[in-house]
C-alpha cells in the first residue's frame, strides 16, 4: 500500500504550475449523485467530465490532491497506442474489432488537441513525437509499423527519419533513423489535469481532496462508498485509482503491479542552447526495451526519463541515477544542473494491455502500463459511454482478458525485475 500526501511532489510540472494549484473541499457529509469517480487522475477526470456535461450527477473522491499520483508526474507524452502495441489487441479481439479501439485511439489524438481550447486553459500543448532506433537492427521496426499503421490500422500519418536526416531533429550521435508521428504531442500533464477539473467543477460536477474511499458496498440499488469524514450513495460507480486502489477492490489489485518510474528536469538551457538539441521540438523515445524519452519545455529545459524499478521503491538520488542516460544521449549536457528530480509509481499488467470494464453498474479504469495520457482519454469514453447507455466500445476492452500476477506481488516484482533484467541485456547485445 502506498501512501498519499497533502501536496504534490517537487517536480518541474508542480513548480510549473504552481499558482494554480488550489485546493478542493474535503467531504464531510453524507451525500447522493447519478455517478461516483474514485481517483482524480486522467482516467477518472476524462469520464467524470464527459458525464457531466451529459447532464449526470457526478462527484469525484480524490484520496490526496487532483493528479497527484502518474497523472500528474509523467512525460507528458500523447502518443498514439498503447504500451502492449497492436499484436496483442489483434490476437485478442480480430482485425476488424481491434482497428474499432485504434479508431478511439485516433479520435483521443484529436480530441485531447481540442480541449484546451473548448475550455479555455493552457497546458503546453505542441504536436509531434519521434520514435527513435538506437540499435542498427531495430531500424526495422520503424518500416515495419509504419507499413502496419497505414495498412492495417489507417494511420498514414508518419514520416521515417533517415540516419542522415537525423541531426535535424536531435542533436546525438546515438540514433539510427526514426519515425515522426504529427498527429501525436507532448504536454505538461499536471496542467492538463489541473484543467481538467476546472472544466468539470464548471459543468457542474464536484471533487473532493484529501477524501479517501475506505471502503464500498452495494446499497439501494447502487454503490455506498464511505470516506473518514462522510459517505456517496451513488447508482454507478468508476474505479480509477490505479496503483492506489489498494485495499477497495483486492480483485483489481491483484491484476496490477506497480512499477517505480522517474525523470528529471534540467536547468533552464536558454532557447538557443535547447533549440540545438532538439530542433523540431517532438518529443523522443526509443524502441530498446528499457527506454529513455525527452523532450523539451517553454522554458528551454531538458526533460528526461526513462528509469524503472521494480521492487517497490524508488533510487535514493534519482538526479544522480538518470544523469549517466541523459550524457549518454547528449554529452554536450555532461555536467548539466539538474534542478528537478521526481518519481512515482505506474499500473503494469501482466500483458501491458489495458485492463477496462464494467459490470452491474459498477466501471474500472486501469493497467494503462506507463503509457496512458491518450489511452485514459480513449477509455474514458468508452466507460461513459457505457454509463449513458451505449456499452459497444467497452466490450471491446472487456474481451483483454488481463490474469492476475501468479504469487502475489511480494513474488510477482521480483519475477517481473528479473524479466527486465533479461530484456535489458537484449538492449545491450
Amino acid at each position: 500500500m502506498f501512501h498519499h500526501a497533502s501536496e504534490h511532489v517537487d517536480s518541474y510540472y508542480a513548480h510549473s504550475c504552481k499558482d494554480r494549484l488550489t485546493h478542493q473541499p474535503v467531504l464531510q457529509d453524507d451525500r447522493q449523485c447519478d455517478v461516483l469517480v474514485i481517483g482524480a487522475g486522467f482516467s477518472g477526470l476524462h469520464t467524470a467530465l464527459r458525464l457531466a456535461e451529459a447532464g449526470m450527477r457526478v462527484i469525484v473522491l480524490e484520496a490526496s490532491r487532483v493528479a497527484w499520483a502518474a497523472s500528474g508526474r509523467n512525460g507528458g507524452q500523447a502518443i498514439l497506442g498503447w504500451s502492449c502495441d497492436m499484436p496483442p489487441l489483434e490476437k485478442a479481439l480480430g482485425l476488424e474489432r481491434a482497428r474499432r479501439l485504434w479508431d478511439g485511439m485516433a479520435w483521443a489524438a484529436c480530441e485531447l488537441r481540442e480541449l484546451p481550447q473548448r475550455h479555455g486553459f493552457d497546458c503546453d500543448y505542441s504536436r509531434g513525437h519521434l520514435w527513435t532506433a538506437v540499435l542498427p537492427r531495430r531500424v526495422a521496426q520503424l518500416h515495419e509499423w509504419q507499413k502496419e499503421a497505414a495498412y492495417k490500422w489507417g494511420h498514414r500519418a508518419l514520416q521515417f527519419v533517415s540516419r542522415e536526416q537525423m541531426p535535424e531533429w536531435i542533436a546525438s550521435e546515438r540514433y539510427r533513423a526514426g519515425l515522426y508521428d504529427p498527429e501525436a504531442a507532448h504536454l505538461n500533464p499536471l496542467k492538463l489535469a489541473l484543467g481538467l477539473a476546472e472544466a468539470v467543477v464548471r459543468a457542474g460536477g464536484q471533487i473532493f481532496e484529501q477524501s479517501r474511499a475506505l471502503s464500498q458496498e452495494r446499497h439501494a440499488g447502487g454503490y455506498r462508498v464511505r470516506t473518514g469524514q462522510g459517505s456517496v450513495q451513488a447508482d454507478n460507480l468508476v474505479l480509477a485509482c490505479n496503483t492506489y486502489i489498494d485495499d477497495l477492490e483486492p480483485r483489481l489489485a491483484r491484476r496490477i503491479l506497480p512499477v517505480g518510474t522517474y525523470q528529471i528536469a534540467t536547468e533552464a538551457l536558454g532557447a538557443e542552447r535547447a533549440e540545438a538539441l532538439l530542433p523540431r521540438n517532438a518529443c523522443v523515445t526509443d524502441n530498446q526495451f528499457v527506454l529513455d524519452y525527452f523532450r523539451r519545455t517553454p522554458d528551454h529545459r531538458l526533460l528526461f526519463g526513462g528509469g524503472c524499478t521494480y521492487l517497490g521503491g524508488l533510487p535514493r538520488d534519482m538526479a544522480a541515477a538518470t544523469r549517466p542516460f541523459l550524457e549518454r544521449v547528449f554529452p554536450q549536457l555532461s555536467g548539466v544542473t539538474i534542478d528537478f528530480a521526481w518519481g512515482g509509481h505506474i499500473d503494469v499488467t501482466r500483458s501491458r494491455t489495458p485492463d477496462i470494464g464494467g459490470e452491474n453498474g459498477r466501471y474500472w479504469l486501469q493497467g494503462f502500463s506507463g503509457h496512458g495520457v491518450l489511452p485514459t482519454l480513449a477509455a474514458a469514453r468508452a466507460v461513459s459511454d457505457a454509463i449513458l447507455g451505449n456499452d459497444d466500445e467497452l466490450a471491446l476492452y472487456q474481451q483483454l482478458r488481463n490474469r492476475q500476477f501468479p504469487f502475489g506481488e511480494r513474488l510477482a516484482a521480483p519475477l517481473e525485475a528479473i524479466g527486465k533484467a533479461w530484456y535489458r541485456l537484449r538492449d545491450y547485445f
